[in-house]
């Protein structure tokens, strides 16, 4: 059946009944005075009170229409196609009352039923089609005639009408399809842009999965690379100046250990939901200290701008890595000192980490993240790629750009946590 199809059908309708209310309020304004300006100026009988108690129960019906769409959230395609039924009748009955299938409007039987071929179900379409049909059929049988005495200008006013009908649909029809385009590109671009998210994000949980495989396997070197450290330490024979490499060298093994130990935990029991929130200025300042015990040779400067206390953020390990990665990015390029900027409105908080490189290449602006690069020098290329996905995955937002005063700016927007 029709309607079932119609109810199967899952498609939100309330953008296209809250156009067919604009444009009926239109139609209604336009053949109310049609019938109040018609039989005086053109001397054509028109029975006025049967006419005008349609238009205003149409009206009425209409503004019920109106104040239920402001208050839904959504519509069905049942609801679609009875507003369109109600079209069908309430023009069926004007022209029932003004010459049947002679009168010229009776073509406006056409424009619910292209409406119906641009928003509804196959089987939708073919209920109002044959129900416009079945309509237009009757009224060549069954109508109160109008008494023109003159045949000639009889023609000329039938003419007269067909153009003002063909105009009106036209326009009509244009309108819901141009509206109807819009809503399908609109439509297509939105599905684009999930399906290219959805491939970043298997690429990711890829990765992740070869991360944790990775930190599984990296134990057993890192442990061995840790003992002949330790017993090189212990070596009354080693150099001072050899002496201090080799506690540098077992101070960055143990934070490899620790990263690795930490990556197999998350990988393993908890959850990330779960890691709890913490204030924006201390979570920033422990990240920090944290890079700078993985490079003590890079240097940092922080400003913090926003009225106290400050917001809290989710003390979330993807959010430590994205933010790591972009510092590390910043240090391989500029050997001066880093400037990070922290600062937050009542509804953002925002982390500027500005370097005095050479700037981002076009290339980097122009996906900002959205694709992997080929490997360089300095790494795999696909860390700016895993720091946009895991900020998004928060909620946050990250842009890249070249300020005026030279450099590259990456900036974190993210959403204050309670």
């Amino acid at each position: 059946m029709p309607v079932i199809s119609c109810a199967d059908d899952g498609t939100d309708q309330l953008p296209s009944l809250r156009r067919l209310v604009t444009v009926r309020w239109a139609a209604l304004a336009l053949m109310t005075g049609l019938l109040l300006l018609v039989p005086p100026a053109l001397d054509v009988p028109l029975p006025g009170a049967p006419l005008l108690a349609i238009i205003g129960i149409t009206a009425l019906l209409n503004a019920i229409a109106a104040w239920r769409l402001k208050r839904a959230a959504s519509a069905t395609s049942v609801e679609l196609l009875s507003q369109l039924l109600v079209d069908i009748f309430a023009l069926s009955a004007l022209v029932f009352f003004s010459g049947g299938a002679t009168n010229p409007l009776v073509s406006l039987l056409l424009p619910p039923v292209a409406i119906a071929a641009l928003t509804l179900p196959a089987r939708c379409v073919a209920a109002v089609g044959i129900i416009a049909i079945a309509a237009y059929s009757a009224l060549m049988f069954f109508y109160v005639p109008l008494a023109m005495s003159d045949a000639t200008r009889a023609t000329r006013l039938h003419l007269l009408g067909m153009w003002l009908t063909f105009a009106v649909s036209a326009l009509m029809v244009a309108w819901f399809a141009v509206r109807m385009t819009k809503l399908i590109r609109q439509r297509d671009a939105e599905l684009a842009a999930v399906r290219e998210q959805a491939l970043r994000d298997e690429r990711i949980m890829a990765i992740g999965t070869l991360a944790a495989g990775a930190a599984h396997e990296l134990g057993t070197p890192l442990g061995t690379m840790a003992l002949v450290a330790g017993e090189l330490a212990r070596d009354p024979q080693l150099p001072d100046a050899a002496r201090e490499d080799v506690a540098l060298l077992r101070q960055q093994i143990g934070v490899c250990k620790e990263i690795i130990t930490g990556l197999t935990r998350r990988a393993g029991a908890e959850r990330l939901e779960d890691s709890g929130v913490q204030a924006v200025d201390a979570w920033l300042q422990d990240v920090r200290q944290r890079w700078h015990a993985l490079r003590p040779q890079a240097e940092s400067r922080v400003e913090v701008t926003g009225s106290l206390p400050a917001p809290r953020v989710a003390n979330d390990p993807r959010l430590e890595q994205a933010l790591l990665n972009l510092l590390n990015n910043a240090a391989n390029v500029s050997a001066a000192a880093i400037d990070i900027r922290l600062g937050w409105t009542g509804e953002r908080i925002l982390i500027d980490i500005h370097d005095l490189g050479p700037g981002f290449p076009p290339d980097v602006l122009q996906q900002g993240g959205q694709a992997s690069f080929p490997p360089h020098e300095n790494g795999s290329g696909i860390g700016l790629m895993l720091t946009r996905s895991a900020i998004e995955q928060l909620g946050g937002r990250l842009s890249l750009l070249n300020p005026p005063e030279g450099g590259a700016l990456a900036r974190l927007e993210l959403n204050p946590r309670t």
